[in-house]
């Protein structure tokens, strides 16, 4: 079985090829390495070949890693913000996929407020780190993952009504609940919340 950057490269090839070719023929050959990694990356994502090949399809152009923004936010008593996601019922870090238009600074503001309600300011880049390089569950895409410090301007008593979350809170990064793997390691939890309390370690990239 290749492995998931193997399978990357070859879904890379053969968009890039659908993308540039003019040759009807090249075109079908392009095509039909795309399905056949689909089925491939099925084998290792747990998805069906038809659900990843749908996906694939929707990708156009030269094939780049998504970005996701995750919001770090602190209180006064040095607890971090968490949102239990509804997807999984698991926690999280606010943040989700940034979108065209929309700075990282934005899109973390944004999100905190409609993952939990709070306004924050973002304030800096905490981390730019490669999901592949740390030990998240296996996924579809390959994803940069940017950590954004946020100053907390107004709290809220009750978890806001949402599609994407089910609740919020503070907790200590010592007592972590179980966490959305896919989005956040603890021990990522627990390396932002240092870096925003001491700026002078700078910012953490792969």
């Amino acid at each position: 079985m290749p492995s998931l950057a193997q399978l990357r490269e070859l879904q890379s090839i053969a968009q890039a090829g659908l993308t540039y070719t003019r040759d009807p023929y090249d075109r079908e050959r392009f095509a039909r390495l795309l399905a056949l990694t689909a089925e491939l990356l099925a084998e290792g994502t747990g998805q069906t070949p038809g659900e990843v090949h749908g996906l694939l399809q929707i990708e156009r152009g030269y094939l780049t890693p998504k970005v996701d923004v995750r919001a770090v936010v602190l209180n006064a008593a040095g607890e971090v913000l968490l949102t239990r996601e509804r997807v999984d019922g698991l926690w999280s870090l606010p943040g989700g996929w940034a979108d065209p238009g929309d700075s990282p600074r934005e899109v973390a503001v944004r999100e905190v407020r409609e993952e939990t309600g709070r306004e924050v300011r973002a304030v800096r880049l905490l981390a730019l780190l490669d999901k592949d390089k740390h030990a998240h569950p296996p996924g579809l895409w390959a994803v940069y993952k940017a950590f954004i410090a946020c100053e907390l301007l107004a709290d809220v008593a009750a978890h806001p009504d949402n599609t994407e979350t089910l609740e919020s809170g503070w907790f200590a990064p010592s007592d972590l609940p179980p966490l959305s793997l896919g989005r956040n390691l603890p021990e990522q939890v627990r390396r932002m919340v240092t870096l925003w309390r001491e700026p002078g370690l700078g910012v953490d990239v792969d």
